[in-house]
């Protein structure tokens, strides 16, 4: 079996190369961290390299496919894994500087009716690597120095804690590719005893939690994970979060024609979030939908801005999201649910 010497820490590297000096293995890991492959470490010995490669690997994916949006220049990647199994990706840009949207797993256990992601459903987790692996391809493809990370793609990163943590620390190390975690959002859909967890790492990421209803009922219906952790135990969670980090929360919520998108419930959403975290910062962040085939989900960009207005008038901060790459439907899940099914 060979290593997967991208998903380790410094000292892991230099335990497994421990017949090297430690410039090695600071040389070494700067290139592993650059997307480098082991022909490119022209400072290291050729020796070294021939036997790096017989006994290790850089877990990178492959771009299968990549579109290119004319209306922003967003890019969208379909990633094939070192096992076959495909993942997406997005860059997009903005004024704040350039952002990625990354896989977390393979396919995804959470069941959400509008999401693309979880239709195939769940084959694996992604590995530390293969994360970082992401933002390296893409990052070396465009020619973008990419300064924010989004977990948001395909994938509940919660569902993939430790990998996840591990990512989390390895892209964030000032002799890897040093993005700091004030620029990284995680998204979940409410993975409640994770949420505790994440509170007690010390890692100062934005937290995103999709909420997309006010009362449990609806949001089971849309969202399965609340059967398991309600809307009160995920707010709940959500403000030991922020007393723990200081960290601003953001609630996602995927303005659903006929669904979820009227007045009534713009106010039921404020008093939720006003009754239950009476003294916290928050913000709202409105999604109009993507047409998914088979959800039969739509979404109204007038009906969220007047939903957005609403919330305004009741004190809450809201932003309705910038819809990127429309043209080359750039929100994640659907680019790898037609090559299923082609295979």
């Amino acid at each position: 079996m060979k290593t997967d010497i991208l998903s380790l820490f410094p000292d892991e590297l230099a335990k497994f190369l421990e017949n090297e000096p430690s410039y090695r293995v600071k040389q070494l890991f700067s290139w592993i961290h650059k997307g480098a492959t082991f022909d490119e470490m022209t400072n290291l010995p050729k020796k070294m390299r021939e036997e790096l490669a017989e006994k290790a690997y850089i877990a990178l994916p492959e771009i299968l496919r990549k579109y290119v949006s004319k209306l922003d220049g967003t890019v969208k990647y379909l990633f094939k894994l070192t096992d076959g199994q495909c993942i997406e990706s997005v860059v997009m840009k903005y004024k704040h500087g350039n952002t990625i949207c990354i896989s977390s797993q393979a396919g995804c256990k959470m069941g959400c009716k509008f999401c693309a992601s979880t239709q195939n459903g769940w084959v694996r987790n992604l590995t530390p690597s293969e994360m970082l692996g992401q933002v390296l391809v893409a990052q070396n493809d465009t020619g973008l120095r990419i300064s924010n990370i989004v977990l948001m793609g395909i994938g509940e990163p919660l569902d993939n804690y430790d990998n996840v943590m591990k990512f989390l620390r390895l892209v964030s190390l000032d002799e890897g590719m040093n993005i700091g975690l004030r620029h990284v959002s995680l998204s979940t859909c409410g993975v409640v005893d994770k949420i505790y967890c994440l509170a007690e790492e010390n890692l100062p990421v934005t937290l995103s939690v999709s909420l997309h209803h006010s009362n449990d009922e609806d949001r089971s219906a849309l969202m399965p994970i609340n059967k398991k952790w309600n809307i009160d135990s995920l707010l709940d969670a959500c403000r030991v979060y922020f007393e723990k980090t200081g960290r601003r929360i953001s609630f996602e919520y995927a303005v659903i024609s006929g669904v979820n998108d009227n007045k009534s419930q713009a106010d039921r959403l404020a008093d939720l979030l006003m009754r239950k975290l009476p003294k916290m910062p928050f913000h709202v962040n409105l999604i109009p939908v993507n047409t998914v085939e088979g959800t039969g989900f739509t979404s109204e960009m007038k009906s969220a801005q007047i939903f957005q207005a609403n919330l305004e008038k009741r004190g809450i901060n809201a932003t309705v999201r910038r819809k990127l790459g429309s043209d080359i439907n750039a929100s994640c899940g659907q680019l790898r649910r037609t090559e299923m099914e082609k295979e």
